[in-house]
Parts: structure tokens; C-alpha cells; sequence
């Protein structure tokens, strides 16, 4: 029997069979200003000639899947011809879902799984589950990790132990990377170009330019300096969807400091934009949002755990989730987790992201949680992996 994963994430979905290559798309459906009597859904993405102010339908809102009409059109897609060609009748599905995900939710994912689309079983998890179950089974001597799970809506950290969730230790800070894309927005709109409409162009703009700063003071410092001495501005230049159908960031040599390009390209400049932004994973106040950034939040943790316990969380944390992908994300946090607790040095290990998925086959999950069967019985289930070692 076939074992099908789906990382259904509230940004993009992350699908494959065990032990195949996998496919990352929207997880969501769109409209463009040029055919806005077309809904356009997953990787058709790629058929809009010009998808500047795109309108996006997500299936998810505040992280929990609300809308299931739109979540339909994107499942149809995936299991469809167009893309796996799924035969329900001999596959089995691992689909992930938010923590502490309603039971009105996962009552009907189960009915459209197996109703609807008539999987033989199916196991629902929790994305950070898996990237701890990779690491307990690449590391079988270990009995504890700690999972920053930082994606599109929120940011949880979750203690696991002998690949239990520890419930007491759970985290949530209200700070993801539509945040982040949101914030971006309306600090361009406010300086140099209106751009509140076009969150397709702005995401693709943060995840190229952006990093963590390590020394946040002096890269401010930094940032307001004039021509050459500016080490960290850069020049973006924006896609006209004819002849560039992708931004870019200029070459350091190819910009110009004093005056304008005679390109005709439209730039946006960027200086502080370019750390301000995902320092709001470490700093939420920085907003007006009251809560901890990661570290602090990291130690909240550790510390509602046993005692004996908590040196063993602070050498084995598990970073998982498209944010840890920025740029010195690791370093910064690594960082304040030494401040913070000096007699414990943290090490951290970049695990689960959003842009890769590991399957593992039958024979690796044997012996894991029940899964569901479309008789309503009990089988022992079948896991999936994701992973990217940075």
C-alpha cells in the first residue's frame, strides 16, 4: 500500500509518496486584477501573466483550516490527475495539523478523508511531532529535544520526551511570517511605494533580502549612513511580469549610490527593512505586540519542566519552520539562549523548514501512534519526516 504525506501548512503544502521526491506549493487559491473571473488554485500560480495584486483565498485564518471549500479545490488539485494521480483504494495519507487543533476540525478532516476521498487510513500529527521523531531516530541516545516550530501564523515551542509531547512546556507567541510580510508592506508603503495589494511581490522580496541581525544597535548604526559607507542597503529590483518575471537584488558593484538608474527597472532601496523586520521574532514589543520574543520564550519553557530535566532541553533543540531559515537566524538566537542561561550553552540543530520534506517508509514507522482506518478501527499508523540540514 502506498503512503502518501501531506505537510498541510497554512502557507504552502508540502507533498510527496514515502521515499519519493516532493512537491511544495500554495496552500491556498487566487484571483488576479487581469482575470479576476478565474480562480487560480496551488501551483497554477504559474499560468497568471501578470500576478501583481494577487487575491489570495486561504483555507487557513489564525492558523486553524476554517475554510474548507477552498482547502477541497486545493486537495482536488493535489490527488488529482494534474498532479499525483492518487489511487484512494490503495493509499494510505499522514497529514498534519495545527496544535491543539479543534476536534470540529479533526472531526471533518477525517470525513473528507475517508468519505470524500476514500484513503484507507490516515494519521493526523503535528509537523514539529516529526521533526522530533527525526530526531530521536537519528539520535536513538537521546530522550529529549525541543522543537522551535516558527511558520506562516505562530511560533510554538514544544518540549518532547521519549517522543511525548510535554503539555506543561508549550509555548505560543502570536508571531509568524504573514506577520512578518504584513509588516514589511506597510513599512514600504509608508516610505517609498505603495505596495499594500501586492503581498506575492513583498514575500518574495522578504525572503530574498532579509536576515537576523546579530548586532541589532550597530547595524542601525549602519543602516543610516550615506552612499558606500551603507554596508547593508540593497537594491531590489521589481518585476515588470514582461521582461522580469522574478525580482531580484542587485549585484553590490551594479548599484547606484547618487542619482538615478538609467534602466528604467523600478527599485525599492532597502536599509533597515532588511533586519528590522525579522527581529520581530525576537523582539514582538517592537510593534506594540505584548508578548516574549523566541528566546524568552524558550526559557519560559525549560524552566516549567523538572529540574533534572531541563539541561538535556537546552543541548538538543530542534529549529523547524520557514522563519528559522532567515539568514543568522541560528547564530542570533543561539546568541541570547547564552545570555539568558550561561550555565547551560544551547545547541541547536536546524531540522524541519518549509521548503524540503524527508519520507520515511513503513518499515522506519513501525511500532508508532495509531492511525485511523476507514472501518473505524485501530492500526498502528504510519509517520512521516521532514527535514533540511542547513
Amino acid at each position: 500500500m502506498a503512503t502518501l504525506v501531506l505537510d498541510n501548512g497554512a502557507y504552502t503544502a508540502k507533498i510527496g509518496y514515502s521515499q519519493e521526491k516532493v512537491s511544495v506549493i500554495p496552500n491556498c487559491q487566487f484571483r488576479s486584477k487581469t482575470s479576476r473571473l478565474k480562480t487560480f488554485t496551488a501551483n497554477q500560480l504559474d499560468e497568471i501573466k501578470d500576478p501583481s495584486g494577487l487575491f489570495y483565498i486561504l483555507p487557513f485564518q489564525k492558523g486553524y483550516l476554517v475554510n474548507w471549500d477552498v482547502q477541497r479545490k486545493v486537495w482536488d488539485h493535489l490527488f488529482g490527475k494534474e498532479m499525483f494521480k492518487v489511487e484512494f483504494a490503495d493509499t494510505s495519507v499522514i497529514i498534519t495539523e495545527p496544535y491543539f487543533n479543534f476536534t470540529s476540525i479533526q472531526e471533518s478532516m477525517n470525513e473528507i478523508l475517508f468519505e470524500e476521498y476514500q484513503f484507507q487510513s490516515a494519521l493526523r500529527t503535528n509537523a514539529g511531532f516529526l521533526a522530533a521523531h527525526h530526531y530521536f531516530h537519528t539520535k536513538p541516545s537521546e530522550l529529549c529535544c525541543l522543537v522551535v516550530d516558527s511558520g506562516f501564523s505562530f511560533t510554538h515551542i514544544v518540549p518532547y520526551c521519549r517522543s511525548k509531547k510535554m503539555k506543561e512546556g508549550i509555548r505560543r507567541i502570536n508571531v509568524g511570517g504573514k506577520l512578518l510580510t504584513n509588516h514589511l508592506k506597510e513599512i514600504i508603503s509608508y516610505r517609498q511605494l505603495h505596495v499594500m495589494d501586492e503581498t506575492h511581490v513583498i514575500n518574495q522580496v522578504k525572503e530574498d533580502v532579509c536576515y537576523v541581525s546579530q548586532h541589532f544597535y550597530k547595524d542601525m548604526e549602519v543602516a543610516q549612513m550615506k552612499g558606500e559607507e551603507n554596508s547593508v542597503m540593497r537594491d531590489y529590483v521589481l518585476p515588470d511580469f514582461s521582461s522580469i518575471k522574478k525580482g531580484f537584488c542587485k549585484p553590490r558593484e551594479e548599484m547606484v549610490f547618487n542619482g538615478k538608474y538609467k534602466t528604467g527597472e523600478q527599485i525599492l532601496r532597502l536599509a533597515n527593512e532588511r533586519f528590522a523586520v525579522p527581529e520581530m521574532l525576537f523582539h514582538p514589543s517592537d510593534i506594540g505586540i505584548q508578548e516574549m520574543g523566541i528566546p524568552e520564550a524558550i526559557v519560559h519553557s525549560i524552566q516549567s519542566l523538572p529540574d533534572e530535566m531541563q539541561p538535556h532541553f537546552y543541548q538538543s533543540i530542534v529549529l523547524t519552520g520557514g522563519n528559522t531559515l532567515f539568514p543568522g537566524f541560528r547564530e542570533r538566537l543561539e546568541a541570547e539562549l547564552r545570555s539568558l542561561c550561561p550555565g547551560s550553552p544551547p545547541r541547536l540543530r536546524p531540522a524541519a523548514c518549509e521548503s524540503d520534506l524527508l519520507l520515511v517508509g513503513r518499515r522506519e514507522a513501525a511500532g508508532s501512534q495509531p492511525g485511523l482506518r476507514r472501518d473505524g478501527g485501530d492500526e498502528r499508523g504510519l509517520r512521516g519526516e521532514r527535514t533540511l540540514y542547513l
